[in-house]
């Protein structure tokens, strides 16, 4: 088994943990210096963030939907220790709409953990669910 399978399986472990809304199952996945970066301008979403303050933005979220959110990973490109994936999202928040996003992650594993996250998504469907009164 390549490198690339390896962290390919740890992606897939991880989306599958994300899945289940159990924050600590998801922060225990993650290098103690790891971080999240979200593209756009989204207040308190877009940006870099530590792995503890990801963790706020986790439960912030995951307070805001009737359930966890799953990610349904569509396709992959793995080289070295990057894990590109295409992938889908779905939950129902509890303001009765349904969060359906489309993303573009870039992982970066180290030694079986992740490392460091790039992603991009539809940022006016996020403030459309979640912030728009």
């Amino acid at each position: 088994m390549s490198k690339e399978d390896d962290n390919k399986k740890v992606v897939i472990r991880f989306m599958e943990t994300f899945g289940t809304g159990k924050v600590d199952d998801i922060m225990n996945m993650m290098a103690d210096s790891a971080t999240w970066w979200v593209g756009g301008t989204l207040p308190m979403i877009s940006g870099t963030h530590t792995k503890a303050a990801f963790r706020k933005l986790l439960e912030g979220i995951g307070d805001s939907c009737t359930g966890p959110i799953k990610l349904m990973p569509k396709e992959f490109t793995a080289q070295g220790d990057r894990v590109a994936v295409e992938t889908e999202s779905l939950v129902q928040a509890k303001n009765g709409r349904t969060y359906n996003n489309f993303y573009h992650f870039l992982f970066e594993v180290k030694d079986g953990k992740i490392a460091k996250v790039k992603e991009y998504l539809d940022t006016m469907h996020t403030h459309d669910v979640f912030i728009k009164p």
